[in-house]
Formats: C-alpha cells, sequence, structure tokens
C-alpha cells in the first residue's frame, strides 16, 4: 500500500476505514458501479474485475492455464488470487457466498 508521508498510520487507517464505510453504504450494484467508477481508473477497475473473475473459476476448479487461456489474467495473478482465496482475509469467500446463484453468469470471454 501506498504510504502518505504526511500522514500518522492512525490517519491512514482512519482514511482506509472511512473508505470501507463508504462502499458499504452503497445500496445497489448500480450505486457501487458509479462509486467505483469516480473513484478508480479504468485499468484498476479492469484488474478488480478480472480478479474477481478469476475468483469464479477457481471456485469450479478450473486449472490455471485453462483460467489464463479464457480471460488473459496472468497466472501469477491466478496464484495469487488463489492463495488470497485460501488463507487470506476471507474476503472473497464470504463475497462469493453471499452471491445469489440464480443471477445470471458472465459470458466466458474469449481470447484469440
Amino acid at each position: 500500500m501506498k504510504t502518505h508521508r504526511s500522514l500518522t498510520p492512525r490517519q491512514e487507517a482512519l482514511a482506509e476505514r472511512n473508505l470501507y464505510y463508504a462502499i458499504a453504504s452503497l445500496r445497489s450494484p448500480e450505486e457501487v458501479r458509479a462509486f467505483l467508477r469516480d473513484l478508480c481508473t479504468p485499468a484498476e477497475l479492469q484488474a478488480m474485475a478480472d480478479r474477481w473473475a478469476v475468483v469464479d473459476y477457481l471456485g469450479r476448479g478450473l486449472p490455471y492455464r485453462e483460467i489464463h487461456r479464457l480471460t488473459g489474467v496472468s497466472v501469477t495473478t491466478i496464484g495469487r488470487v488463489a492463495r488470497f482465496l485460501a488463507a487470506g482475509n476471507g474476503g472473497y469467500a464470504l463475497a462469493a457466498s453471499r452471491l445469489d446463484k440464480s443471477r445470471p453468469q458472465p459470458e466466458t470471454p474469449r481470447h484469440g
């Protein structure tokens, strides 16, 4: 995480906590979309979307190379997502378990 020389560790932690409260205050996917599009660069948003897609594919038991073929995400990033899914903070697993299984599944990207 980037450090701000002018902020104390306590101020940085408070700013991060305030961000989490802002996200938690959003009430619909549309509100989250608007917030994240304001907050993130297109590249940051794409990187997060790619990682989230990897969570789904790992949950289906696909091998890393197959996930790479389907998404274009590097095998290194896939491994990082897998490590956090298995032994991270529990965020990926919690969000995945809360998703409504009846929602439409994203189309499988087709690369070359």
